[in-house]
């Protein structure tokens, strides 16, 4: 069975408010030509496929039509929700819409049903699990404690057990929408840390044959059953040098996995610049980038006049300017930003903490308590979004 795994569509999302509908349709038209040119069985969608709960009309229309065309290719789809989805709202229709080869998998009591599809040498059984909330679904796992690891193994044992169930040799493949130890993230994805832990580890997945994954951006093999497709366009700076690809994958007859990486179309390339600005506006080697979306870094020691206008002269698609001085670590002239970059909200709270008490830091209950908060806000911002 010929599989292509893609996940992380984020339609309706734009880059530095630069609109991405042209990029998305041309991504969706590759997609839609990949199918057919490569005799694709099955088309996976391992979530996120929209950026936000409530999408543009112009994203739901490019779901719609690339729905539609899939469908007449006559190729089955299974796709989940991801943490930027509206589970409830991506669901509606999910029944009717599953009657023309579109599977979509949203509710999390439901992930032990899978799509089943036939091929040559049996079935596959295709399970969707979808972005799992802790807070949200630990009461429908009963899971001992409200984290990723605890639901998610809650989830696979429920999909362990009803494998179990089927008759032998039924391949495997499992959707989920989590970060997954090994995995490396970027700055497009949003955080979904619980109790200061975000990464689950890959033997939660042990059992099954394929384990196509959604939620990082860049395309990336945890283990050799365990695979990230990734975005399959840049959605931040920090993914310039990022290759993007769906996995072609195919599973033989004893559940054995071939994979290869499909390239997806590039809008514009990246490119992260970093020095003087007079260096920048007259090194020829950066002449390469001048068709490019550029990020710039400044390290002048003083703030040069009208930088962005002076960079858009040789580089016309510029689009973040960053100002950030040569200067050393402890310098007290360093700025405030400069001083958090990488740092998460936590240690930034505990430091803020030790500095009003003048030097004292937290105990080991009130990290719990600063944690519990940052959980709490965190899991309520998601519910209002869902419930808009």
């Amino acid at each position: 069975m010929r599989i292509l795994h893609t996940s992380d569509w984020h339609l309706g999302r734009s880059f530095h408010r630069v609109s991405l509908h042209e990029a998305q349709a041309a991504y969706l038209d590759h997609l839609v030509t990949t199918v057919r040119e490569y005799e694709v069985d099955v088309v996976l969608v391992a979530g996120d496929v929209y950026d936000r709960a409530v999408p543009p009309l112009t994203a739901v229309e490019l779901f719609d039509d690339a729905l539609h065309r899939l469908a007449a290719a006559g190729v089955p789809t299974v796709m989940i929700s991801g943490n930027h989805d509206s589970a409830r709202r991506l669901g509606v229709g999910a029944g009717l819409i599953g009657r023309a080869g579109i599977h979509l998998r949203t509710d999390p009591a439901h992930c032990a049903t899978p799509v089943v599809i036939p091929d040559a040498h049996g079935d596959v059984a295709f399970y969707g699990l979808p972005y799992l909330e802790p807070a949200l679904v630990k009461d429908v796992f009963k899971a001992e404690r409200a984290g990723h690891e605890a639901v998610l193994t809650a989830a696979m044992d429920r999909v362990r057990a009803d494998l179990a169930r089927r008759p032998d040799p039924t391949r495997s493949v499992v959707l989920a929408h989590a970060f997954v130890a090994g995995g490396e993230p970027s700055d497009s994805e949003r955080d979904i840390t619980v109790g200061g832990v975000a990464a689950v580890p890959a033997g939660v997945f042990d059992g099954v044959d394929y384990v196509a994954l959604g939620h990082l951006h860049g395309c990336q093999t945890v283990a050799e059953r365990v695979r990230y497709s990734g975005s399959p366009l840049a959605y931040s700076f920090s993914e310039t040098a990022h290759r993007k690809t769906m996995w072609l994958i195919d599973l033989d007859a004893t559940g054995a996995i071939d994979a290869e990486r499909i390239d997806c179309p590039v809008p514009r390339p990246l490119a992260r610049l970093r020095g003087r600005l007079d260096t920048l506006l007259d090194d020829p080697a950066l002449a390469p980038h001048e068709h490019s979306w550029v990020e710039a870094t400044l390290t002048d020691a003083v703030r040069p006049a009208e930088p962005m206008a002076r960079l858009a002269e040789r580089f016309p698609h510029t689009l973040s300017l960053v100002l950030e001085p040569d200067r050393a670590p402890d310098d007290p002239h360093t700025s405030y930003a400069q001083r958090l970059r990488g740092r998460d909200d936590q240690s930034i709270a505990e430091d803020f903490v030790a500095h009003v008490r003048g030097g004292y830091g937290i105990d080991d209950h009130e990290r719990t308590v600063l944690r519990s908060a940052f959980d709490h806000v965190r899991v309520d911002d998601s519910v209002r979004e869902v419930n808009r």
